[in-house]
C-alpha cells in the first residue's frame, strides 16, 4: 500500500504543521529553523551564487565573445501533411486559422509552414516563412503562397 492507492476520504486532507507551539510539538523553541546564523534570522534567503570567501563561479570564468539568441526571430513550424488532414479544400489559411485548428499555441512568434507529408486540395496559405518544398508542393496542388 503506498499513498496513491488511499482512500479518497482517508487521508485526504492533511492538518498544517503547527511551528513554535512548544516544546512538545516537535518544532517549537527555534521553529525549526536551527540555532543562529543567517537561515534563523527573518527575511533569510539561500543566495545560490555565494561560494564563502572563494571566488564565485560566474566571476572566474571569462566572458567572451556576443550572443544573438535574443535577436532570434522563433517560428512555430506547421507541416504541409497537416494543413490537408485539417483544412477543407479551397480554405483560406491565416495564421488565426491555424490556431484556430489546434496546429500551434499563440500567434506570438511568426508560422513557417514546411514540406513534410502530402497535399492535394487546393489551399490559400498565409504565413511568415515558406520552405522550397512546401511551396513547390502548394503551387502543384493548384494553392497559392502568400508571404506575409
Amino acid at each position: 500500500m503506498n499513498l496513491t492507492e488511499i482512500l479518497k476520504l482517508a487521508g485526504k486532507n492533511r492538518k498544517r504543521k503547527r511551528i513554535g507551539r512548544g516544546i512538545g510539538s516537535g518544532s517549537g523553541k527555534t521553529s525549526g529553523r536551527g540555532h543562529k546564523g543567517a537561515g534563523s534570522r527573518a527575511g533569510a534567503k539561500r543566495g545560490g551564487m555565494g561560494e564563502g570567501g572563494q571566488m564565485p563561479l560566474f566571476r572566474r570564468v571569462p566572458k567572451r565573445g556576443f550572443s544573438n539568441a535574443d535577436f532570434r526571430t522563433d517560428y512555430h513550424v506547421v507541416n504541409v501533411g497537416d494543413l490537408e488532414e485539417r483544412f477543407d479544400a479551397g480554405a483560406h489559411v491565416t495564421p488565426e486559422a491555424i490556431l484556430e485548428a489546434g496546429l500551434i499555441r499563440n500567434l506570438r512568434n511568426k508560422v513557417k509552414v514546411l514540406g513534410d507529408g502530402q497535399l492535394t486540395k487546393t489551399l490559400k496559405i498565409e504565413a511568415s516563412k515558406f520552405s522550397k518544398s512546401a511551396e513547390e508542393k502548394i503551387k502543384s496542388a493548384g494553392g497559392e503562397v502568400i508571404v506575409l
